[in-house]
């Protein structure tokens, strides 16, 4: 009885931290909707939804700036998060994360790469970055394995990694500086421009990528404890964790592809959310995508316009927070 009680009150509280996310999610779509420049109110926004208002100033506003740039935000944001979850998951290391064990860096050389050299195939960059993201997941894996992976190697292997794929970014912009005047911003992580192009761009591997992580939540809930464990109840190690690693390669890509270089959402928001709803990932994975677009999305209003007019990149805003809160969880993690 006591048992059961348990569990129906933690039960409770992941229903009620899921509710508490969406609303969250919601509250800060609706402060991107209004907050700008120009700011509107929500009546306004209710105005120019319907089509019979397509020339209205408003809703040229509304419909071709901040909608989607509202929805690549919270896509961006869900995508790291479930992209952190994973390799953490697959790891069992709480400081992995797309950006500090160089996946990030790795998309974003292939991304890079294309839109100096072949701008006009600007639909392929995801895909590029997704090869990018996955080279360097696999040069990591490959330089922390020993006998399972060791997280300090790995965090050193992603430190290296990371250092080489930004010195080619870096290359690139010294051998091609009259090309890079549309990749200097992208570096810096932002949603500044973007529109329904961008939205199509980052869709439909969003949709591959969330639906596949979420799928997978018995087996990633089977690794985190363990190898041996995994083995004994059936799990392929070997074919699920690859399976995992090409989605969080295609959820980090897809993410950097359209947002460029933002750090620390993949390591903040499935740390907090474990600290929520604990380490089940039936219920970790959609809380931690929920809470990480509303992250993003509130971040990158508040970082558009807190020093209006002048825009400041989010991905600024996210080192800012994200550096001390790394430092904190390594310095927790060394004294254990």
């Amino acid at each position: 009885m006591l048992s059961s009680a348990v569990n129906d009150k933690r039960k409770s509280q992941r229903v009620i931290a899921l509710v508490l996310g969406l609303v969250f999610l919601l509250a800060a779509i609706i402060f991107s909707m209004v907050a700008g420049v120009i700011p509107l109110t929500l009546d306004n926004i209710a105005r120019v939804i319907m089509p019979a208002n397509s020339t209205d100033e408003l809703y040229r506003i509304v419909h071709l700036l901040r909608l989607p740039r509202t929805i690549v935000a919270a896509l961006v944001g869900a995508n790291l998060a479930l992209a952190g979850c994973v390799l953490q998951g697959i790891l069992r290391n709480p400081l992995a994360d797309p950006g500090i064990i160089g996946v990030s860096a790795g998309a974003g050389l292939m991304a890079m790469l294309l839109m100096i050299l072949v701008p006009e195939k600007m639909a392929l960059v995801p895909f590029a970055a997704f090869l990018g993201a996955l080279a360097a997941t696999t040069a990591v894996f490959f330089l922390a394995w020993e006998r399972g992976i060791n997280p300090l190697k790995m965090i050193l292997a992603g430190v290296a990694i990371a250092a080489f794929f930004g010195g080619g970014m870096s290359a690139l912009m010294v051998f091609f500086a009259d090309r890079i005047q549309g990749t200097v911003t992208w570096m810096a992580g932002g949603f500044q421009g973007r529109s329904w192009n961008h939205v199509q761009m980052i869709l439909p591997y969003s949709i591959i990528g969330i639906l596949g992580t979420l799928f997978c939540y018995r087996e990633l809930n089977a690794l985190q404890l363990g190898e041996e464990v995994a083995t004994s109840i059936g799990i392929n190690v070997k074919r699920i964790r690859t399976i995992l690693i090409i989605l969080a390669a295609l959820l980090a890509a897809s993410a950097v592809s359209v947002a460029g270089m933002i750090g620390f959402v993949g390591l903040i928001v499935p740390h907090i959310t474990r600290l929520v709803v604990g380490s089940d990932c039936e219920y970790l994975l959609p809380c931690a995508a929920i809470f990480g677009a509303a992250l993003v999305t509130f971040a990158d209003t508040v970082a558009r316009t807190a020093f209006s007019p002048i825009e400041v990149p989010v991905g600024i805003f996210m080192a800012f927070l994200g550096a001390p809160f790394f430092l904190y969880l390594l310095k927790r993690r060394m004294r254990t």
